[in-house]
């Protein structure tokens, strides 16, 4: 049996390939791929902007069903749907070899240190897959790791309810992780130039959205009454200037840079000396996968005010190429099917 997989060759180039079908181990699922979400991640591992060694299948947030699994695999079942955790453990590090996998170093991604899931079938351990409850839909199923990032975030934060939290960026991934906020009862300032996703974010429950404008301290003190923020996250493909984050912060508290990819920048690091901030960044949600889908399961976000587009035939290049000019500021969720 021949399955599509689509292979990044190098920077704007992909191809789509026919490659035979492999078996399984005793430990193994075979997962036939029904949703991949076009990512900002997979446009920039397309663009080279993000750098990879090729060739490479890109796709990192997918979900499928189950079709084959070998004998010693527990907790999942034939026909089960599930997501095809993007995030591994090396396994070589000292962490990994004294069975400490989620103090792993070098965590494995799935799109740069091992092939994507754009392919009609991924063979894995069956560890590397988690089981969606009937009651999470599709769409949800795919922003498990987003969730999973941004209570990887907040764990770190430990913030207190009615804490003020500014998030730089109101795309994708802000949009998520003010919807977490909300779940956590904090206040989630939320600052971007795009008017739609101000409009948005608002009509998603978000009090104070406003721009990086001439007003942008006024009303970020009113929003605080003159306090400023306890914590900052600047969303990692935010193009608005790193001193944006900076300003909303009081003295001596956390700025986060967090995403699942960056564009290049450069950060004036004089507002972190000044004011004693401490800064870190998030990359994933390994480790929380179970805990997202917890809360998904308890309607921690609302995806109806996303624009959204589920895609059966599609231009891969085009897509991504698209995605990429966009990555600082879009919020549209574009899913491809790949079961008909």
């Amino acid at each position: 049996m021949l399955m599509d997989n689509w292979v990044l060759l190098g920077p704007g180039m992909v191809e789509k390939r026919e490659q035979s079908e492999s078996g399984i181990t005793s430990t193994q699922v075979k997962v036939k791929v029904s949703h991949v979400l076009v990512s900002n991640f997979d446009a920039y591992c397309f663009t080279g902007e993000k750098k990879i060694s090729y060739p490479k299948t890109p796709g990192r947030f997918a979900i499928g069903i189950v079709t084959e699994l070998g004998k010693d695999c527990f907790g999942v079942e034939k026909g089960a749907r599930v997501c095809l955790n993007s995030v591994r453990p090396c396994g070589k590090c000292l962490s990994c070899r004294t069975g400490n996998k989620y103090e792993c170093e070098h965590v494995n991604i799935a799109g740069i240190d091992f092939d994507g899931f754009l392919r009609d079938f991924v063979v894995c351990e069956y560890t590397d897959v988690t089981v969606i409850p009937d009651s999470v839909d599709d769409l949800h199923a795919l922003c498990i790791e987003h969730v999973a990032l941004a209570e990887n975030i907040f764990d770190k934060l430990a913030l207190p309810a009615g804490a003020s939290l500014a998030i730089v960026g109101g795309g994708f991934v802000g949009s998520i992780l003010s919807q977490i906020a909300l779940y956590h009862k904090l206040v989630p300032i939320i600052i971007d130039n795009n008017a739609k996703n101000i409009e948005r974010l608002k009509k998603s429950g978000v009090f104070y959205a406003f721009g990086a404008d001439d007003a942008m301290m006024a009303n970020l003190n009113d929003a605080t009454s003159g306090s400023l923020c306890d914590a900052a996250i600047y969303t990692s493909c935010c193009k608005l200037t790193s001193t944006v984050p900076s300003s909303a912060l009081a003295h001596g508290k956390d700025l986060v840079l967090g995403g699942f990819c960056t564009v290049n920048f450069n950060m004036d690091v004089r507002p972190l000396f000044e004011k004693s901030l401490r800064m870190y960044a998030v990359s994933d949600g390994y480790g929380y996968n179970e805990t997202a889908l917890n809360m998904l399961v308890h309607g921690a976000i609302d995806l109806s005010n996303f624009e959204k587009e589920i895609l059966s035939e599609f231009d891969v290049a085009k897509l991504y190429a698209e995605r990429a000019e966009k990555a600082s500021y879009t919020a549209k969720m574009t899913v491809l099917k790949l079961i008909m």
